[in-house]
């Protein structure tokens, strides 16, 4: 593999505070020197002439659904990763709804061995924290960790039992897994399909209270007190359930949170078409909550954006609103919607930067990857924050073309994204196969 350097980009790194002009050089899958300035181009080396451009560490998705094995129609490693790469993730962590559920050693080890082998970015699996996602027996967590597994989540299946929950957290703080929760009580939820309020009553539709999420968030709460051990609480969509988070950490209670770009630049008003692109869990909230949310960002209170990225097929949501399927693709707008705050001055660049490459340390502090430093692995990511795009689901790599984004006029697209040293996704190459272009 020939030396690549990456050089007059500007730098932006929040993992290891580096900031500025600098020349990178790849070599051998990690980063070899950092010059200030037009530093030295080996000879031979791979240029990429980063002019304009922001260079980055490469953006970690903590929560995406890849719906291999068992619902390939939707999704499948092959184009989740691609998806992946061409919206700058070099990390993503597959949630475990699965079929058969990930919930146990040898899917565990099919998802590793098959991202390995494709070799486009890294793929870390989210384990299940009961059997089969019902609820109702513990999975066995030891064997998750030691498949590999990162945390545990029944993820789309909100854990109602509160003992099974302390037990599976009590487990995973023994085996260094953090728990990863989906926060609905389901009895409360019910047949909702959006947020409950003025809306949901002019159209008609069954609404989802916002108590639904914050209950569950209370208990968490409680849960990672009583048990000492890691909860993370992933898109949260309401104004309560982020105070009570916030509450939490000054108490120093270990809670951490996510947050999608859907919930943060959408509100329950857009559900006023129909459309089924609309339809998540949790809901599209208020505007009050979306404003609640950024407010969050910026404050620290939240840990991390993730896309939450759902993809299905259209026989899953062309239908109406009532039956059909709960999500939204986000892999390949992540950037642009993130990066719109920015344009709005709702979000500085390095803060929207640390949101998205700061995610693995949030869910798993002994899991972070360095950023760019001599030594590092070379996981990069570069883009143009003012790149002119316009959302064409269309044309997206994922099987998915589930978006409410789709025809978006937006700024800021990746050009480059780099794992392991090696370029898997160049804007006018488009993304590398296992073996290169």
């Amino acid at each position: 593999m020939n030396d690549l350097v990456i050089k007059n980009g500007k730098v932006l790194d929040p993992i290891s505070g580096v900031s500025g002009a600098y020349t990178i050089v790849v070599k051998d899958g990690e980063i070899h020197s950092m010059q200030k300035g037009n530093g030295r181009t080996p000879a031979g080396a791979n240029v990429i002439d980063a002019k304009g451009m922001y260079v980055t560490p490469g953006f970690v998705d903590i929560h995406t659904h890849l719906r291999e094995p068992g619902y390939e129609y939707k999704e499948d490693i092959n184009s989740g990763t691609k998806a992946a790469v061409a919206g700058g993730f070099t990390t993503i962590c597959c949630m475990p709804n699965t079929k058969p559920v990930c919930d146990n050693q040898s899917v565990i080890e099919h998802i590793i061995d098959k991202a390995r082998v494709i070799g486009r970015c890294r793929v870390l699996p989210i384990g299940a924290i009961s059997k089969d996602l019902k609820g109702t027996e513990m999975a066995d967590i030891g064997d998750l960790a030691s498949a590999g597994a990162l945390a545990i989540t029944d993820d789309g299946n909100s854990v109602m039992n509160s003992l099974l929950m302390r037990r599976a957290a009590e487990y995973a703080k023994t085996f260094g897994l953090s728990v990863m929760d989906h926060c609905e009580d389901v009895t409360l939820s019910g047949d909702g399909v959006m947020n409950e309020g003025a809306v949901s009553t002019e159209l008609g539709l069954s609404g989802i209270p916002a108590e639904a999420e914050e209950i569950q968030v209370a208990r968490d709460i409680l849960l990672a007190k009583l048990t000492c051990t890691h909860f993370h609480i992933t898109h949260v969509s309401t104004a309560a359930s982020l105070e009570l988070i916030r509450q939490a950490k000054k108490k120093g209670i270990n809670v951490t949170c996510d947050v999608t770009p859907h919930h943060i630049s959408l509100t329950e008003d857009a559900v006023r078409g129909y459309s089924t692109d609309t339809k998540m869990k949790p809901p599209l909230r208020s505007a009050a909550d979306v404003k609640a949310l950024i407010r969050g960002l910026n404050d620290g209170t939240v840990d991390a954006i993730a896309s939450d990225h759902a993809p299905h097929a259209i026989i899953d949501k062309e239908l109406g609103y009532d039956s059909a399927a709960f999500g939204v693709v986000g892999l390949e707008t992540t950037l642009p919607v993130a990066l719109k705050l920015v344009h709005e001055d709702k979000l500085s660049l390095k803060r929207a930067v640390e949101l998205l490459t700061g995610g693995l340390n949030s869910l798993n502090p002994a899991g972070g990857l360095g950023g760019l430093k001599r030594g590092s692995i070379a996981d990069i990511v570069v883009f143009d924050p003012n790149a002119k795009v316009t959302i064409d689901a269309s044309k997206f790599y994922s099987k998915g073309k589930n978006t409410p984004f789709n025809g978006w006029k937006l700024k800021g697209k990746v050009l480059y994204t780099i794992f392991g040293g090696k370029v898997v996704f160049d804007h006018e190459k488009g993304v590398s196969g296992p073996s290169g272009w």
